[in-house]
């Protein structure tokens, strides 16, 4: 059993807490900074802006350093982002490579011009500019993935950043930010840690013009309320409850260990991962079964220790909503194929959990559980499943999985989301677009989409040359 910890709220004096999920013990602190240190640094952020924004080349390769210095402490910020955030080693330095590779991708990327022909005798073109500070605010799971999501694009772009990770993790990215402090000018980008308010300050901050948070839908909608005091422009992803829908055509010992890596992985905490398992009704003990056996084979321990492929899930909230969601299931009636229960050691270490015969409106198939446990539920008609896979507030991403692709593609169609995937689920290409629909976000990550919405557009017109 595991023992109630502090919460990140509870610091002392000007520092707070930071927990390993794998003991539920304190083993460091972090500033606890507080809303009103904000002003000065969003104004030496502005102050930075006038020289960043002026020479794209020069952006490039700064940025182009600052990947590099990234990679090279590899080393020291893998063992730390998976001690305060419980992911096994090989994907933290996993996470610390897509930060580079970020870094790279969107180095290469320029504001362009675009003419405007409209037959006038007037030369028009559309130019673009950046917006000045943004505030990057970071959830627990993927600490410098999604850190880089938003300072990468927003920095080649000609903006300045202030990024606030989670306080469950905050020290690697504060060391991510000394990283970084090598290799850009000073006050381009600034990482803050404390406690609330200092996140809702910072969103409602005069002099922050665009807002992107990823996190909770509740927090979201207060982030987007913050950010219209001062008309600053928000790009919020906001979560999913991703279904998976299984043909009757699936070959299932082929797709199992994708399909359950698809929803297990990072201990279930990816926002588009897996979330529920829609399965035809003649194959459904089948997919059950494949399922539970790999749940029940894979190897659950401190991210830290050899072999590990799951560790624990980050904090006590998130470990306490978990375990409410699978006891609230088998209440009502659902079977644990595999797991069903918390593990008995130190930390947050619940079983992986596959659970059958789940009602459809029970809540960890109706919500975003985010974490390792995963509902199986039966169709007999494809039409059946896509509308239970539509039938939420949700529409991040979605999958289908089957033998003939075109089929699979006619119903994938049919999915109200963002992404979808065929065969797989959950993969991103650093050039493509991610935006989720309904209350899953607003506003677009990724690609040149993510690159332009850091961008305003500048028309200049001028009289033709005689």
């Amino acid at each position: 059993m595991t023992t109630e910890p502090r919460r990140p709220h509870e610091g002392h004096g000007d520092t707070f807490a930071v927990l390993d999920p794998a003991t539920g013990e304190p083993f460091d602190d972090a500033p606890d900074q507080q809303p009103e240190e904000l002003d000065a640094i969003v104004e030496r952020a502005h102050t930075a802006w006038r020289g960043w924004r002026v020479d794209p080349d020069a952006r490039a390769a700064a940025l182009l350093a600052a990947a590099d210095a990234v990679e090279a402490a590899g080393p020291d910020l893998a063992p730390l982002l998976t001690r305060e955030q419980g992911k096994p080693l090989p994907e933290s330095y996993a996470e610390v490579a897509r930060t580079a590779a970020r870094l790279r991708y969107f180095a290469a990327l320029r504001p362009g011009t675009q003419p405007i022909t409209d037959g006038r005798p007037v030369r028009s073109e559309v130019r673009w500019r950046p917006l000045g500070p943004v505030a990057a605010i970071v959830p627990w799971n993927f600490p410098l993935q999604l850190a880089s999501a938003k300072f990468a694009p927003a920095l080649a772009a000609g903006n300045t950043v202030v990024l606030k990770p989670s306080p469950f993790t905050p020290l690697a990215t504060r060391m991510l930010g000394s990283v970084l402090a090598t290799a850009l000018p000073e006050d381009v980008l600034t990482v803050v840690t404390g406690r609330e308010p200092l996140g809702e300050r910072l969103a409602s901050h005069p002099g922050i013009r665009h807002v992107t948070f990823t996190g909770s839908i509740p927090t979201g909608r207060a982030v987007a309320r913050g950010a219209a005091s001062s008309l600053a422009r928000v790009t919020l992803e906001l979560g999913g409850n991703d279904a998976a829908i299984l043909l009757d055509d699936v070959d299932v010992e082929q797709i199992a260990d994708r399909l359950f890596w698809a929803a297990f992985r990072n201990c279930g905490q990816i926002c588009m991962a897996v979330k529920r398992v829609y399965a035809p009704a003649r194959l459904y003990s089948e997919v059950v079964d494949a399922l539970a056996q790999r749940a029940k084979s894979t190897v659950v321990r401190p991210g830290l220790e050899a072999g590990s492929q799951l560790g624990p899930i980050n904090n006590a909230l998130q470990f306490a909503r978990v375990e409410h969601y699978a006891a609230r299931a088998l209440a009502d009636g659902a079977r644990a194929a595999a797991g069903g229960h918390r593990l008995d050691r130190p930390g947050y270490f619940f079983a992986p959990t596959i659970l059958a015969d789940v009602p459809s409106e029970s809540p960890v198939v109706t919500q975003e559980q985010f974490g390792p446990v995963l509902p199986v539920l039966a169709y007999r008609r494809v039409e059946d499943a896509v509308e239970a896979a539509n039938d939420t507030g949700f529409g991040l991403g979605g999958s289908v999985w089957g033998t003939d692709l075109d089929r699979a593609e006619a119903v994938a169609e049919q999915l109200e989301c963002g992404t979808v995937w065929i065969n797989h689920h959950g993969e991103l290409s650093l050039a493509q677009p991610f935006a989720g629909i309904k209350e899953s976000g607003v506003g677009v990550a990724g690609g040149p989409w993510g690159f332009s919405g850091n961008l305003r557009p500048f028309v200049v017109h001028r009289p033709q040359e005689a």
